[in-house]
């Protein structure tokens, strides 16, 4: 048991990993029983977090299962990007930690001070923050300190929800987890726009593909759709009018659909470590054009937040993390069969959610509550297959 938790703790992707997994699957249970009970006729009152139940679930899905994705991710990827020594076993342990106080004063927040709950909800992104810059100071490449930028894009904008919920402001909750979802998305649109081209062409490279049909990323396309992405949590949060933002997220996502069209997708298709990626940036594009059209009353908001949260966040990030699981734990880069079910029913999930979000009547919550029960499926196929990978030691060949 102790060499467990010492090999869990010894590499960011392996606590933070599971810990995004086991959230995922914890929230939407506790969603997914709210929901069945009011479908049912019913109602629960005494619940133990403050916001109410629909608040709470946007809140930790944007802010708590995404932040441990991140978490993980960058204290992997940072290291590997600059030369710098990995993050310390006593840093990550610590920086759990904190992730973990922040979700349990989230999930007893109807009982404590909101100030205290912001506070110590607010405490994690600071840490890892201060923990990257420190790496990525020894080569300070532009494309890499700018997600610094993003991740206090994301914290602003959790700060504006917590100020709302402690009474300082009005009427801001609602901007602040549209503003961090965007931020999130903006992450996506880096990140992703950077791995699911290369890892692309290197599988096109290893199977002797001609270099004339590797993916491209035309700068006339990915420079605008960059900047696009990174200026709508801003404009979010300082207010500009719908229209602006309805036009300038719409403009955005035809320029992400763009790009993923120049990456080959299509030649992945019986390769679901790689197709994952490219269905988890299309959801970007898609997500972003819906919800640009919402702004102009011509489609369902919520259902295009869906699109985003589900199969672009849900998708993007259940992608990389199964790969950086298998990659970094010495296993060939082939996801298992249910890792590859599990990333198809992720985009099964925001599909449904979306149809579920645009219908009522009789097929509003059962829709929602399919969603939800596939996401739960999803992750748990994640967390069954790459248990081996995160718990057991490293593989050598």
């Amino acid at each position: 048991m102790t060499s467990l938790i010492s090999r869990l703790f010894s590499q960011g992707f392996r606590i933070f990993f599971l810990a995004a997994g086991a959230f995922a699957i914890f929230s939407m249970l506790v969603w997914e029983l709210y929901l069945g009970v009011h479908f049912a006729g019913g109602m629960i009152y005494d619940l133990p977090f403050a916001p109410p139940p629909h608040l709470w679930h946007a809140h930790e899905m944007i802010f708590g299962y995404s932040a441990a994705a991140l978490g993980g991710f960058l204290l992997t990827a940072v290291p590997n990007w600059t030369g710098a020594k990995a993050a310390p076993q006593r840093f990550i342990a610590v920086a759990a930690g904190v992730w973990l106080a922040g979700r349990a004063v989230m999930w007893w927040s109807g009982t404590l001070p909101a100030s205290l709950v912001a506070i110590a909800d607010l405490a994690f992104l600071p840490i890892m923050i201060a923990q990257i810059m420190s790496q990525l100071i020894k080569r300070p490449k532009p494309q890499n300190m700018v997600l610094v930028g993003f991740l206090g894009a994301i914290w602003v904008s959790n700060l504006v929800v917590h100020l709302e919920w402690m009474g300082v402001t009005e009427d801001s909750a609602a901007v602040g987890l549209r503003a961090g979802l965007f931020a999130l998305c903006a992450m996506i649109a880096v990140l992703g726009g950077r791995v699911t081209p290369a890892f692309t062409r290197n599988a096109m490279k290893r199977a002797g593909v001609a270099e004339a049909f590797w993916p491209t990323s035309p700068n006339r396309i990915e420079r605008p759709a960059i900047l696009l992405m990174a200026a709508l949590p801003l404009a979010l949060l300082i207010g500009l009018p719908a229209w602006v933002l309805g036009g300038m997220a719409a403009i955005a996502g035809i320029l992400q659909c763009l790009r993923v069209a120049c990456w080959r997708p299509f030649w992945t298709w019986n390769q679901p470590i790689l197709w994952s990626l490219h269905l988890g940036m299309l959801t970007l594009g898609v997500g972003l054009v819906s919800w640009g059209a919402s702004q102009f009353a011509l489609s369902s908001e919520v259902a295009a937040l869906h699109v985003l949260g589900i199969g672009c966040i849900g998708g993007m990030t259940l992608a990389v993390m199964s790969r950086a699981i298998l990659g970094h734990s010495g296993r060939p880069l082939i996801a298992p069969v249910a890792v590859a079910v599990a990333y198809g029913l992720i985009i099964l999930a925001a599909g449904l959610r979306w149809v579920g979000s645009t219908l009522s009547g009789d097929f509003y919550f059962p829709m929602m509550l399919g969603a939800g029960g596939i996401w739960i499926i999803a992750f748990t196929l994640y967390l069954i297959a790459l248990w081996p990978a995160i718990s057991g030691p490293r593989q050598t060949a």
